[in-house]
């Protein structure tokens, strides 16, 4: 395992990190949630991502549960407020009420004294971000979180959450959790690049198999018990358009010629940029992890040749 910066922070995250949603105390019942999360551990993986809204609260209870007899200081936890988790008009946002008793929820629920990240999970246009930022570091004074981050902001929002932080002596955001693969490309390639070259902002990107299309498994349909075959995911047939397929058809071929699955191929090519802290990835069962750990060796023997091949076959270079 190969372990990166955290943006221009101290903290070191490993490249390839496990992510909770739809997985964890949802498709997984506890004692395999357990087995998985002690598989990602004994390979190197420290982060273990995670939100309040995941299964409703049931995500952190059983992530909090499977990591009691691990030890906390080798662990990187996170977790995320914004969604409504109670109900009346201050059960969701970015409100200092909202924040505080959300993250004393989510600490409860794992089990743990800290968080070792915090997320703002969307923006909200209802608070001040001036209230953010300062709400965010009283809960870093407190010794209730580590580092704080947002998911999905706009770079200009960073930006002013960043520039406040700066002014009034408090603690900016640290990282950004936004959905990166190869077919959503711009928002790191083009917006977030120059933000995180600037003010040390580390990426946390999600989505790198966008919902398992990039692994291949749908290349010839789609197969019974896959994700997309349950009902409640039946909005996946949105992004299995003929045009996805088709492409991912051909980076099947492509990183078969290499010698690896499409997924390591997909992940490796994330990691090529070194504004990627950690790709968080899914998985319901240890050999899934096994598998996506190899891309963490791969990334960096991917050729000029085969980073142009990518390109052609994808097609959506940036601008």
């Amino acid at each position: 395992m190969h372990y990166r910066r955290l943006g221009r922070s101290g903290l070191k995250v490993s490249e390839i990190s496990l992510g909770t949603w739809l997985t964890v105390g949802s498709q997984l019942d506890e004692p395999s949630s357990k087995q998985l999360i002690r598989a990602a551990f004994d390979q190197g993986i420290n982060f273990f991502d995670c939100a309040d809204i995941n299964g409703s609260g049931e995500t952190e209870l059983v992530l909090g549960r499977s990591i009691a007899d691990l030890p906390r200081s080798e662990l990187i936890l996170s977790s995320k407020v914004f969604y409504p988790t109670s109900s009346g008009p201050n059960g969701r946002g970015l409100s200092r009420k909202h924040m505080m008793e959300s993250v004393h929820k989510s600490l409860r629920r794992m089990g743990i004294d800290y968080l070792d990240l915090y997320f703002c999970h969307r923006y909200d246009p209802d608070t001040p971000i001036e209230e953010v930022v300062r709400t965010m570091d009283i809960l870093i004074r407190q010794g209730k979180i580590l580092y704080w981050g947002t998911s999905e902001w706009e770079p200009y929002q960073i930006t002013h959450a960043n520039g406040i932080a700066r002014e009034e002596g408090l603690t900016p955001p640290t990282m950004e959790q936004p959905q990166y693969n190869m077919f959503t490309r711009e928002n790191v390639e083009v917006r977030l690049a120059p933000l995180c070259k600037e003010v040390g902002l580390g990426l946390t990107v999600w989505g790198p198999l966008q919902f398992g299309i990039l692994s291949g498994k749908y290349n010839d349909g789609i197969p019974v018990g896959s994700r997309a075959a349950r009902e409640e995911m039946s909005w996946m047939h949105d992004h299995l358009t003929p045009e996805k397929i088709a492409t991912v058809r051909k980076l099947t071929a492509l990183a078969s010629s290499l010698g690896v699955t499409t997924a390591q191929l997909a992940i490796a090519w994330l990691l090529r940029r070194k504004d990627v802290s950690t790709v968080i990835t899914g998985a319901t069962r240890p050999e899934q992890i096994d598998e996506n750990l190899v891309a963490g060796e791969l990334h960096d023997h991917l050729s000029e040749e085969t980073l142009d091949q990518i390109e052609q076959i994808l097609g959506n270079m940036p601008v």
